[in-house]
């Protein structure tokens, strides 16, 4: 194993637990209409169509993705001081850095959204190649952000291993070739992942010589 590429959201940082309160806590207020986590967990890793499409079945009316989705940012805006880095995820950065192996990242979300938070939390160093959906035509689950970032590193898919939380993100790497390790968050962790992924319930729980063995 040559190179290891993260997801970002619901990996690095679980930002997606925050997005599902904050729809949920909208939808009820403002529709009067119940968010299952079943519902919301399709959207993770990949666009919001999905929940879009539940909304306008729930309601029966035709609703302004983007007003819904810059109302929970705002909301989420609020709440950024908050956040944390999932535990373990700096320790393990720092051991793959220590053991040579390089560092990717590919992320369904903007550069700007990835960037803020990897600067925030003084991690950009860590980091040799950093793919975002203005590099790629389709989000994940399509292969193409992981593609790229191999296709940066020069490295290829079997020399590599990516950390993903969501079903759309691990099927982008085992799509791409590569091995995949799911570290799944509260949102995502009652979902049945591909038998292809190594499942770890927490980044302390990381192990390499299982996905090296």
């Amino acid at each position: 194993m040559k190179a290891v590429i993260f997801d970002f959201d619901g990996t690095i940082v679980d930002t997606e637990s925050m997005w599902f309160e904050g729809f949920k806590e909208l939808l009820d207020e403002r529709f009067q209409i119940e968010l299952p986590l079943d519902i919301f967990a399709k959207c993770v890793g990949t666009t919001d169509e999905t929940l879009f499409q539940y909304i306008e079945s729930q309601t029966g009316t035709a609703v302004n993705p983007q007003e819904l989705s810059q109302t929970v940012r705002d909301r989420f805006s609020e709440k950024l001081t908050k956040l944390e880095l999932r535990e373990g995820v700096r320790e393990l950065l720092e051991e793959i850095k220590q053991l040579g192996y390089v560092i990717g990242l590919a992320s369904s979300s903007s550069k700007e959204w990835v960037e803020r938070f990897l600067i925030q939390f003084e991690l950009m160093d860590y980091f040799s190649v950093i793919k975002t959906k203005e590099d790629v035509l389709r989000v994940k689950p399509d292969p193409a952000l992981y593609q790229k970032a191999l296709e940066e590193l020069q490295i290829e898919p079997a020399e590599a291993v990516a950390i993903e939380d969501s079903v759309n993100g691990s099927m982008a790497a085992i799509d791409a070739g590569m091995k995949c390790v799911v570290i799944p968050n509260q949102v995502t962790s009652f979902l049945n992942f591909h038998e292809k992924t190594i499942r770890f319930e927490s980044f302390a729980d990381f192990n390499f010589s299982k996905i090296c063995g």
